[in-house]
């Protein structure tokens, strides 16, 4: 019986390492940079112990000379001894790619082995690339996604699902003033609840905090809940029905701080007990959380 694999490529600082350790708690096998003649070998050996790994996934680069031709090979011969064979490319925009190797202070492959500058070795990845970007059975734009948004994104694309299990449904939150969601398909606005963030004592916390839940709850949050579980129960049985896999539905406040992380929480509590497999994340819980940090009292007096 063959295995499944998957090949995640694509270009430098896209995001491969991320993708890797998203799909290990999706329960793939992985392995990150295994020399393309070797990846035969190991399939021999993956397929011998079968009953332990049934999904691999491959982590390759172009710091591999002869890549494009050897990955190739490599992919045929797979396909060619009865494996599921899938390729995963991830992309960003240049000016994405610049920012991250910059925040990371990390040289980028064809720096090292080329000597090119930053720029122009992004450039050339990408022309060396773009044959292998045109066969990939996916592509992922990672250049507005956060790592809870890839997350979603590999979940719903990889994620072992059973239909007997039901439908899985991914709650996010998230801030409106950080752009929509990519992967939503239903957007819930619960801007109408007011804002904790007004609040000296509540501002520095989050909606997983007791005291802004309670803030909510004196405020609109029970019958907001109330409205949009009742609308819930309704209308996620028709998406079931339809062999609907995964739903993803985002949650928005302003910042997605405060309103929108409480809510989610309480929404995928209620969403639980009518039997559906909940996965939340809060995107853009941590994104202002430096205003909130105390800063040092200037010193006073001479020195």
């Amino acid at each position: 019986m063959g295995l499944s694999f998957l090949f995640v490529t694509g270009l430098s600082g896209a995001g491969k390492s991320q993708s890797l350790r998203v799909l290990e708690d999706l329960g793939y096998f992985c392995v990150d940079n295994l020399p393309i003649p070797l990846v035969p070998s190991f399939a021999s050996l993956s397929r011998e112990r079968s009953g332990e790994v049934s999904r691999v996934a491959i982590g390759v680069d172009i710091r591999e000379r002869g890549f494009l031709k050897e990955f190739r090979e490599a992919f045929e011969t797979l396909r060619a001894e009865g494996h599921a064979v899938e390729l995963l490319f991830l992309d960003a925009g240049d000016d994405v790619l610049m920012r991250r190797f910059s925040e990371t202070r990390r040289p980028h492959p064809l720096s090292l082995s080329a000597g090119l500058p930053l720029l122009e070795a992004i450039r050339e990845e990408r022309s060396r690339l773009s044959a292998l970007r045109k066969r990939a059975d996916r592509v992922v734009e990672t250049s507005g996604l956060s790592t809870a948004e890839l997350r979603i994104v590999l979940g719903k694309a990889y994620g072992s699902v059973d239909p007997e299990e039901g439908l899985t449904i991914y709650l996010l939150s998230f801030g409106f003033k950080f752009g929509l969601p990519m992967d939503a398909d239903l957007v819930f606005d619960v801007r109408f609840l007011p804002n904790p963030n007004y609040e000296a004592e509540l501002a520095p916390m989050t909606g997983l905090d007791g005291p802004v839940w309670d803030f909510l709850l004196a405020r609109g949050a029970p019958e907001a809940l109330e409205d949009f579980g009742r609308f819930l129960k309704k209308l996620l049985p028709r998406y079931a029905a339809e062999r609907r896999s995964t739903l993803t539905l985002a949650i928005g406040c302003t910042g997605g701080r405060h309103r929108s992380v409480g809510m989610a929480v309480r929404l995928a509590e209620i969403l639980s007990r009518e039997g559906y497999i909940l996965k939340v994340a809060h995107r853009d819980i941590a994104k202002e959380e430096s205003r909130y940090k105390k800063k040092p009292e200037p010193l006073s007096g001479k020195l």
